[in-house]
């Protein structure tokens, strides 16, 4: 039985690695045939590649899923313009902002990345039971954060002024993010919080749904005040600190 755990442990680890490689490669490799633009690369690695954060309740040892996000904030981290590693320039080239030109790394991937590792860490270590707190804040970052630019960019015209942020944000691009993460947030508190027979303790749709209103209220606020290289770092973790607190009163 112990054997076979880490067997299918094992494969499932394997999945998630060539998941997330293809999530970052194909778009990478769009960028430079010209099929895309930068922006819808980062975009593209932004939406799919946090999606592997699905296998996490579903590992024996659970400590996997801090491994595997430790490894690629290492690697975005050593992503750089100065990267003797052909992969990791491209990838930096690919998919790099104008405003990471001063830091000279991806420092948005980077945060995305980091903020996964820690808030998985987190939860590993004092609620492995209540993983889907973390997973609904990451959902957070990775579709609606990305469905607010898009949106924002595209059909944006009531802009919202934050004396500290730089890029612009609109009324349009808040309100995507706000019904985005209220339906992802009732996706992942339902699926993993009440329906899942596996490993997760279950709550009442009812709760479930007051969670959702809750965190994704909170989550387009955090949003709406983050600078665009911080906001990858400062959503999922505010976001899912402060409900799970709220949680425990």
């Amino acid at each position: 039985m112990i054997i076979m755990s880490i067997v299918i442990d094992i494969l499932i680890v394997f999945i998630t690695y060539l998941y997330v490689f293809a999530a970052i490669l194909i778009p990478v490799q769009l960028k430079k045939r010209s099929k895309i633009t930068k922006f819808q690369a980062r975009k593209a690695v932004h939406l799919f590649a946090g999606f592997a954060v699905f296998s996490s309740p579903y590992y024996e040892w659970p400590w996997w899923s801090v491994i595997i996000a430790a490894t690629l904030t290492i690697l975005v981290l050593l992503s750089s313009k100065q990267s003797k590693v052909k992969q990791l320039k491209e990838l930096y080239d690919s998919i790099g902002e104008e405003a990471e030109e001063k830091v000279g790394y991806l420092q948005g991937p980077f945060h995305y990345c980091l903020s996964i590792t820690g808030l998985m860490l987190l939860f590993v270590i004092f609620a492995p039971t209540q993983l889907y707190f973390p997973i609904a804040g990451i959902l957070l970052m990775i579709v609606s954060d990305t469905l607010a630019s898009v949106i924002g960019k595209r059909y944006g015209k009531i802009k919202i002024k934050v004396p500290w942020i730089k890029t612009p944000r609109t009324l349009e691009g808040s309100l995507a993010f706000f019904i985005s993460g209220f339906l992802l947030c009732m996706i992942a508190f339902t699926i993993l919080g009440v329906t899942n027979p596996f490993t997760q303790i279950h709550i009442s749709f009812e709760y479930a749904l007051v969670l959702s209103l809750i965190t994704s209220s909170l989550a387009t606020v955090v949003e709406l005040i983050s600078p665009s290289t911080w906001d990858d770092l400062t959503v999922p973790i505010l976001t899912t600190l402060i409900i799970f607190l709220i949680t425990l009163m």
